[in-house]
């Protein structure tokens, strides 16, 4: 009688914050004594494991690919490319595509697991008058990465048409860890993604908002605090377990984020009551989106823990170690 080999996993941008977090949930929990995981890596390899290989290569070179697929049973898909035009197509468009070839093609294959994002759907670029659900048309706002994001969407889905692969997509809004919403509601110039507060004030006014630890309130045209759909990585990470072989996952795509978005106003109210920050309303053109999750919590049965106080109070907690300062690894 043969024996069914033990779950091996291949995880692409396994350095990342989430690969990182998922890894070490994956290797803490239990059920999961008998996985290992292989990491596909470019340039950042991850610590030595019993458990845990890494291999190298590009996501764009087929032969690389291959060698990593060999023995998998799982795919969890990260890698991606922000705004790098040089980038975007091979590793959002070419590696995917050989991802899901060699796939498609194994023996030993079961579940593809794909993490996507609202860029997809335009996130708070675009007016949406009514939450946004799985089956909103796609609709990329400019640049490259979001433009990438539909084309891994639009390609797994025809791998369900066209082959009846197992997989589905966790299409995620930004993905918060650590002290990363305080950097991003920073006026330095170190500041976290976009806005970029200091670009918006001017130099000197930025530079006396972050000297008095002031708090950029961002609101729509109307005057209204602009909503804005966030994630935790370890909630991320909890619907992507419960992703894992669930049958009702099975080529699905659903969006993964906090209950409710974070209200500019709301957050910058909390801060002034709880600890003192002065407030800076800023006006500009983007748009209140509500990425709506009932589908991930009805199909899989998960919960986001996080909502606007818990994410807010643990960002400000968050002391970080001197050997961990904050890097980032990608612009845009």
């Amino acid at each position: 009688m043969n024996k069914t080999p033990d779950p091996l996993i291949l995880v692409t941008g396994a350095t990342g914050k989430v690969g990182r977090a998922f890894i070490a949930r994956l290797l803490a929990e239990p059920g999961f004594a008998r996985w290992r995981v292989r990491a596909l890596c470019h340039r950042r390899p991850l610590p030595s494991d019993g458990r845990v290989e890494s291999v190298f290569g590009a996501i764009q070179d087929r032969e690389a690919v291959q060698r990593a697929l060999e023995g998998v049973t799982h795919v969890l898909h990260l890698a991606t490319s922000k705004e790098t035009p040089e980038d975007a197509m091979d590793v959002s468009v070419k590696g995917l595509f050989w991802l899901l070839e060699g796939c498609r093609t194994s023996a030993t294959f079961r579940q593809f697991i794909l993490i996507g994002g609202d860029a997809a759907i335009g996130h708070f670029h675009y007016p949406h008058p009514i939450p946004v659900v799985e089956t909103q048309p796609h609709s990329a706002y400019p640049g490259c990465y979001a433009l990438s994001k539909v084309l891994e969407e639009t390609m797994l889905q025809q791998y369900f048409i066209q082959y009846g692969l197992n997989g589905c997509c966790l299409r995620a809004p930004w993905i918060m860890e650590k002290d990363d919403l305080r950097c991003h509601l920073s006026f330095g110039p170190d500041v976290f993604g976009a806005p970029r507060w200091c670009d918006l004030v001017g130099a000197e006014a930025a530079a006396d908002y972050a000297a008095s630890g002031a708090i950029p309130v961002l609101l729509d045209d109307a005057g209204a605090g602009v909503l804005r759909n966030f994630v935790h990585v370890d909630d991320l990470v909890g619907a992507i377990v419960a992703a894992i072989d669930h049958p009702r996952a099975r080529q699905q795509l659903m969006n993964v984020c906090m209950d409710e978005p974070l209200d500019y106003v709301r957050v910058g109210d909390h801060l002034a009551r709880t600890r003192g920050c002065p407030l800076v309303p800023i006006s500009e053109r983007y748009h209140s989106t509500w990425l709506d999750n009932s589908k991930a919590k009805f199909l899989l049965g998960w919960r986001p823990r996080y909502d606007m106080e818990r994410l807010v109070e643990s960002a400000w907690a968050y002391q970080r170690p001197a050997d961990d300062p904050r890097r980032i690894w990608y612009p845009g």
